[in-house]
């Protein structure tokens, strides 16, 4: 992780920490619904690839804009018309963790927008997405201590992208 995302999270912690406790005090929303990873570029969930495809098929598979359909406020691409559906009917089934943000920095209360999306694992049904193959193997081979962690850290991590989570449409798309 870089020290400038380093350095925004921790800038944004007290934010964060505000923001939960007006959650849970209950006049607000602890969590975004809309915490989904579009990457830097595109404005589509998983970088427009098929998320059901890494459950039918084991491998990343570009989608198309032609079987689009949108969830959480963000577009979502599939390779068939029977994978949109398919999702459609039990989208959290098919999404992937974290918000498609990569899993392994999750374990360490941070977020990275970089994911590849060949770089994917699936334990006990669910998709993880990570930086690269080498650190989703390591995540995989330690998910018994790390996918509990990651999960315990992921409501604070959600809390701050809520709270500082840029517009990358508004960015990309001036």
């Amino acid at each position: 992780m870089s020290i400038a995302m380093t350095s925004k999270l921790f800038r944004n912690s007290v934010s964060a920490a505000a923001f939960a406790v007006a959650a849970i005090g209950g006049t607000g929303s602890a969590f975004a619904t809309d915490a989904v990873n579009t990457g830097y570029f595109g404005g589509v969930a998983i970088m427009g690839y098929d998320t059901v495809a890494y459950f039918t098929e084991g491998k990343a598979v570009k989608g198309s804009e032609e079987f689009s359909y949108e969830w959480l406020g963000t577009p979502w691409h599939f390779a068939s018309k029977e994978h949109k559906e398919m999702f459609m009917s039990e989208p959290a089934k098919y999404a992937p963790q974290y918000g498609g943000y990569c899993a392994g920095e999750v374990v360490n209360g941070s977020v990275t927008v970089n994911v590849d999306p060949e770089a994917f694992k699936i334990i006990d049904g669910k998709l993880y997405l990570v930086y690269d193959e080498g650190n989703a193997a390591v995540f995989a081979e330690n998910a018994q201590d790390v996918v509990p962690k990651a999960d315990a850290n992921w409501p604070v991590v959600e809390a701050k992208l809520a709270v500082d989570q840029p517009d990358w449409n508004l960015i990309n798309h001036p």
